[in-house]
């Protein structure tokens, strides 16, 4: 298994300017293992072939999204696919909208079967591979159907979605909440980690993505190296932060942790090893139990930092900004979330209608 020696130089962030900084920079030395090689995650060469491609194109998360999607298509459908129909597809959306389990999972919207949301990323997945087959020549046409389609009146023809996913307005926390979820939290770290989103709004992959680099305490910004989509990004974030991951430096992270990661596992077989999305998942769980609150995710906590920004007054384009959205529509939902900006945007038209219409009133009487 090959090493490789790389040499690193950590920031420890008990200090607050450039002076005492550069004092409290340490070197040391990273051994980094490469990991083994995976084998195939399939027996079918194309799809073989078109793991290899997505690999090449796309990050991890999305690779591994696209594996798990394939694996459930194909496991429900028995086929290979070049054999594959679209009744076969339309046959795996009626199996997706089943009841899951034994009847006894009731989902809170009242549907049942998977959220429209999943099964549309799902065939997306696998539209995505009939895609790629088209385009090499194994398959002459794409079996997923992109809609149905109907009639408009007038002899016009247009076309529905095949999955209709409504838009929700994402949950966020009221400021009691969140004093209470960062009071239950019993380590450093882990108030930095959620400092970082609720602060930041940061997404939970960037956080658990921070390198020491990364860090400019100075500046009070974080530089955000891989976010969604590959994307890159400078971002301003709390004081509060930095001071959470000083103390987090100085009295919890091992001595030994041999990764650049700024936030490692603290106990057991991985200590020091990088943090994982199912181990910062399981902080803010936990702490949620014990500050007795009934919701809080880590997605949570970034909508809630970016709908108090939007009330505070911040526009909608820094907003963009901080949270790394490629397109200003996907800001557009903190304009909804945040309830003085609306309020304040009716009760401004209404002073103009209601004097008109009293007008109205009295020169019809």
């Amino acid at each position: 298994m090959p090493v490789i020696h790389l040499d690193f130089r950590c920031t420890p962030l008990g200090c607050v300017n450039e002076e005492d900084w550069s004092t409290k920079l340490k070197a040391r030395a990273l051994c980094v293992v490469a990991p083994p090689e995976a084998a195939p995650a399939f027996s079918d060469p194309l799809l073989c072939r078109y793991v290899e491609f997505i690999e090449a194109r796309c990050r991890a998360n999305t690779v591994a999204a696209t594996v798990s999607d394939l694996r459930l298509f194909f496991g429900a459908v028995d086929k290979a696919p070049t054999a594959v129909t679209p009744a076969d597809v339309m046959a795996f959306i009626a199996v997706q909208r089943r009841p899951q389990g034994d009847g006894r999972v009731v989902r809170l919207d009242g549907e049942s079967g998977l959220s429209a949301a999943t099964i549309k990323r799902r065939l997306a997945s696998v539209s995505g591979l009939f895609n790629y087959l088209v385009v090499i020549g194994e398959v002459a046409a794409n079996p997923v159907p992109r809609g149905l389609s109907t009639r408009r009146g007038r002899g016009r023809r247009g076309g529905s979605p095949l999955i209709r996913t409504p838009r929700r307005l994402p949950r966020v926390l009221e400021p009691a909440e969140v004093r209470a979820l960062l009071g239950a939290l019993r380590r450093w770290r882990d108030r930095a980690m959620v400092e970082a989103m609720v602060m930041g709004g940061l997404r939970r992959c960037e956080v658990l993505g921070l390198r020491f680099v990364d860090l400019r305490a100075v500046e009070r910004r974080v530089f955000i190296a891989d976010g969604k989509g590959g994307h890159q990004r400078l971002v301003p974030i709390s004081p509060r932060f930095f001071a959470s991951v000083g103390r987090y430096l100085d009295s919890e992270r091992p001595a030994a942790a041999t990764t650049d990661r700024v936030f490692v596992v603290l106990k057991g077989q991985r200590r020091g090893d990088a943090l994982h999305e199912d181990g910062l998942d399981e902080i803010v769980r936990a702490a949620r139990r014990r500050a007795g609150l009934s919701h809080g995710t880590c997605h949570e906590l970034r909508h809630t930092c970016l709908t108090r920004l939007r009330e505070a007054g911040m526009a909608l384009e820094a907003i963009q900004a901080q949270a790394g959205h490629r397109s200003i529509e996907s800001t557009r939902v903190y304009l909804h979330l945040a309830n003085d900006w609306l309020a304040g945007e009716y009760h401004r038209a209404l002073s103009v209608l209601e004097p008109v219409a009293a007008d109205e009133m009295v020169v019809s009487r």
